[in-house]
């Protein structure tokens, strides 16, 4: 079995273009469907691609908790002759991709360890940014806004850090679409499941989930398909649960060299969504500019509206005298 190197389109990330290759998809089924300790090794290589050539047969199997003979006899159900014929398909997969990302990233790993750990931390939020855009594939972008258009309902779930994600891109599809549901703003798990026990083929969820993955949104996500909904997953990458799940995927690069995940990608590819619904069609640019003239009194720095336009004059404050 082999696995040619594949051309990843000229806008892809290094990650998301190797999970597009022939040997990423070999490892994507291993993802679905090896035991447990292959879909760790597989999640591993698909995670950190560029790593993994430059690693041993022992760091990897450290890295996955794993045995070397186990790592061994992954390469060779894999179709390769051993590990190191597996790890030089790897490296000319990659050969084929950009990989401005992850040149930022080396950038990152050799400054000195006295270096700012906040300004690290904006870097990768940066690095992060960058690649989320090279990720993002126009014509998905726009199958997605078609199914928002369409649905019935929409609804939008996200647990933990990602509930505030969610509730931020609920905000902003609320204007164009016909009917949307925060599904967990009020509650947890339970909540969520009775938001969507109504959810129909007509609807199209949203679900955000990044590292770590909450093992409900999953479970939620695998309900509101096996329903018949369309699956919308903005999520970090092809190994995330949520990419398998998902109709439509749109990536947001989360890696941290602290916290378990980055959001500020997240927030870049919300934004993204946001702004092509709104652009969409003409219908759409009216009720833009009507909310902004509904909204407009109420920011700061507009004149106020005075009693009197309002068909009575304002009461004064009898004068003190002293």
């Amino acid at each position: 079995m082999t696995h040619a190197a594949a051309t990843p389109a000229a806008n892809t990330s290094p990650d998301v273009g190797f999970a597009q290759s022939a040997l990423g998809e070999a490892l994507l089924g291993v993802l679905s469907d090896g035991s447990a300790s292959q879909r760790t090794i597989a999640d591993f290589v698909l995670r950190n691609p560029m790593r993994v050539t430059a690693l041993g047969i022992e760091e990897i199997a450290e890295a996955s908790a794993v045995s070397t003979a186990t790592v061994s006899r992954f390469a060779r159900d894999l179709g390769f002759r051993n590990f190191a014929a597996m790890r030089a398909a790897v490296a000319e997969t990659l050969q084929a991709v950009l990989q401005p990302v992850d040149k930022l990233r080396h950038q990152i790993a050799r400054q000195s360890a006295a270096a700012a750990p906040a300004l690290e931390s904006l870097d990768h939020a940066s690095s992060n940014i960058i690649g989320s855009g090279k990720a993002l594939d126009a014509r998905e972008l726009t199958r997605v806004v078609a199914r928002l258009t369409a649905a019935r309902t929409v609804y939008v779930l996200g647990f933990g850090l990602s509930v505030h994600l969610a509730g931020m891109l609920a905000m902003h599809l609320q204007p164009f679409c016909a009917q949307v549901v925060e599904v967990a703003s009020q509650g947890g798990t339970e909540v969520a499941a009775a938001h969507l026990a109504g959810i129909t083929g007509k609807d199209v969820l949203v679900v955000l989930s990044f590292p770590r993955y909450a093992l409900d949104v999953v479970r939620l996500t695998q309900f509101a398909r096996d329903r018949g909904a369309t699956i919308v997953s903005i999520t970090d990458a092809p190994a995330s649960p949520l990419a398998e799940l998902g109709h439509h995927v749109l990536y947001a690069h989360s890696a941290h060299p602290v916290l378990p995940s980055s959001g500020a990608a997240a927030v870049a590819v919300i934004e993204a969504l946001a702004v092509s619904l709104m652009v969409s069609h003409q219908d759409n640019v009216d009720k833009a500019a009507r909310l902004t003239e509904a909204i407009a009194a109420y920011l700061v720095g507009a004149t106020p509206v005075s009693n009197s336009s309002k068909g009575g004059a304002r009461k004064r404050r009898p004068s003190k005298t002293t």
